[in-house]
């Protein structure tokens, strides 16, 4: 922990997981200074790394890859490589196996991705082809616009709508491969396949696929929030580490708090300050599923029966459409999936920092229910075994996480929600209440920058950079 220095500050940045630290750099930037208050002994929230299993295995212990991060309007315009931050780009984003030894893959090119998909080929160019396939079709020229990339037009493309109705089995696609890497993607939503808007959520990660690729960091995640500290502090912000806020009234003297921590933290934290009104949305909001995580170190590559697998950064694990389907529609009903949908990283594959020669690391999760205490290890490991026979042998050590685990380890992960908070069409565009400015609260000066703030989960840093812009209009009268 580095000395407070006692002074009065323009704003203070309660957390310094991407988003705390996204509006810590944004309002240093704008000429105001800023200090970072972080509970913890490590900057990072959701993007540290360590070594969990075993000496030289170096583990992501929450966000992997990072299509949103990389494509992320904000953070496009900061010299995060000039502070240590290096990308990684697998030949594939994506690839999605079946049960007969194939699979299907997200190319950077949405023509050769097409290709692979038989007689959906037609229906999938379509799909894809009247969104931007370039960064710069997708990049508002200011991060100022409140749009994220793809959302910046969202009903612009012909039959977005009509995706986005039905939820994720609805559709164009009828084929086997298409509609399982679609369905893959759309699980990112946490939702049910037929509710809304999971399809949105397909589309957008195949089209940021096609656009930017799914990128990871070298070296680990820890290296975003590490870059972003860095710029920080040259811009003369300060970071304080091991200072856990109870009350508002334990911040340095500020004109201006911003908390990036969920509702939950927020009423606790500063609950009397508000309207009853706003307490009673704040008690209301939802929170989604959990995850269960398990992190391998491995002696070897993971052996997948389908090749195309190692070209592949993330690699989503459910089969069918329909077996992701019921894999998802059983954690929204509070049970556990005998084949639950995996979703798998292989970083070590691409990046040579992550594990000793000749060795390999895996980061796989699933979906369960919000608080769940079942162990689903044995069966994240059977899901991988059932695409790539032999992996069990490859295993030298693992390590597992709950929800309780991972709440225990980040506090905003409430119930193991990495998402911040329930993705349905209601919160994902009105959270944490439905207000006109929703990172604003009724307390002057008090502002909350998590990703329980839109546009929502994901390492992309713009819940934190829209809420440093509120609390720049306030600064300024």
């Amino acid at each position: 922990m580095w000395a407070m220095s006692g002074s009065t500050y323009d704003a203070v940045v309660v957390g310094a997981g991407p988003n705390g630290l996204a509006a810590a750099v944004e309002l240093a930037r704008r000429g105001r200074s800023v200090a970072v208050l972080e509970a913890e002994d490590r900057i990072g929230g959701g993007t540290r790394s360590d070594e969990i299993t075993l000496p030289g295995f170096v583990h992501d212990l929450g966000s992997a890859i990072h299509p949103l991060g990389y494509a992320s309007p904000f953070f496009s315009t900061l010299p995060l490589e000039e502070h240590g931050l290096e990308w990684i780009h697998p030949p594939a984003p994506l690839a999605h196996p079946f049960d007969d030894g194939t699979a299907a893959t997200l190319e950077r090119s949405t023509e050769m991705t097409a290709a692979t998909l038989g007689s959906d080929a037609g229906a999938y160019r379509n799909l894809m082809t009247p969104w931007p396939t370039t960064p710069g079709g997708y990049r508002p020229r200011s991060p100022d616009r409140r749009a994220f990339p793809v959302t910046r037009s969202p009903w612009r493309p012909p039959g977005c709508a009509r995706w986005v109705r039905p939820g994720a089995r609805g559709g164009c696609l009828r084929g086997e491969r298409a509609r399982g890497l679609f369905a893959g993607n759309a699980a990112h939503s946490f939702l049910p396949m037929e509710k809304r808007p999971s399809a949105l959520f397909g589309i957008v990660l195949g089209t940021l696929g096609h656009a930017f690729g799914w990128p990871l960091p070298k070296g680990g995640s820890q290296s975003i929030a590490d870059a972003l500290a860095s710029y920080l502090l040259s811009l003369g912000g300060e970071i304080f580490t091991g200072v856990r806020v109870r009350s508002v009234d334990e911040v340095p003297r500020t004109r201006t708090v911003l908390f990036d921590v969920t509702p939950r933290q927020l009423l606790d934290i500063a609950g009397v300050h508000f309207t009853e009104r706003y307490r009673d949305a704040l008690k209301r909001y939802r929170y989604g599923p959990g995850v269960f995580k398990v992190d391998l170190a491995l002696d070897g590559p993971i052996p997948w029966s389908a090749e195309e697998c190692l070209r592949a950064g993330t690699v989503h694990l459910g089969g069918t459409l329909e077996d992701i389907s019921a894999g998802e529609a059983a954690v929204s009903h509070g049970e556990h999936p005998e084949r639950p949908f995996v979703l798998l990283a292989q970083q070590s594959l691409f990046d040579d920092t992550r594990a000793p020669e000749g060795k390999h690391t895996a980061w796989a999760y699933c979906h369960v229910p919000n608080g769940s205490t079942f162990d689903m290890t044995q069966r994240i490991e059977a899901q991988i075994e059932r695409f790539a026979p032999g992996f069990g042998n490859r295993v030298l050590a693992r390590n597992a996480w709950g929800p309780a685990d991972l709440e225990g380890w980040n506090a905003n992960l409430v119930g193991g929600d990495i998402n911040g908070g329930y993705m349905d069409v209601r919160q994902l565009f009105g959270r944490p209440a439905l207000r006109a400015n929703p990172y604003s609260t009724p307390a002057n000066g008090l502002y909350i920058c998590s990703s329980s703030t839109p546009p929502g989960g994901a390492v992309h840093g713009l819940c934190g950079f829209m809420a440093a812009r509120s609390a720049l209009r306030y600064l300024k009268t």
